[in-house]
């Protein structure tokens, strides 16, 4: 399929959505932007990269430290991106720094139907 860049942070339920999204499509790569709760308390698989951001940092420092650390991982011109989970804080952020890296986008969320893009 392609990329997932995905946010896992807090809501709740949502980590069930991600998780799901997940377990129920084929990824070639995902990316979770989680903070260090994320880290030690979701069960990623082997094709699953973690994203440790600090939260509390000011948003253009959270934008630039996502960029940074996706930067020359994604090989894909466009990544599915669900935000689903998390903050107007970290959603901001995230999509701050997927279009500074250049990539297109597809908002995909869990429906009655499975996956759709939105």
């Amino acid at each position: 399929m392609s990329t997932l860049i995905a946010c896992l942070s807090t809501g709740k339920g949502t980590w069930g959505h991600v998780s799901r999204l997940i377990a129920e499509n084929s990824w070639n790569k995902i990316f979770l932007i989680t903070n260090d709760f994320g880290k030690e308390n979701f069960t990623a698989n082997n094709n699953t990269e973690l994203i440790i951001i600090n939260q509390k940092q000011g948003i253009k420092e959270l934008a630039k430290e996502i960029e940074s650390k996706l930067k020359n991982k994604i090989k894909d011109p466009e990544v599915a991106l669900n935000l689903v989970s998390g903050t107007g804080k970290e959603h901001t952020a995230i999509l701050s720094a997927v279009l500074k890296l250049g990539l297109g986008i597809r908002l995909v969320a869990l429906t009655q139907q499975g996956m759709e893009e939105i």
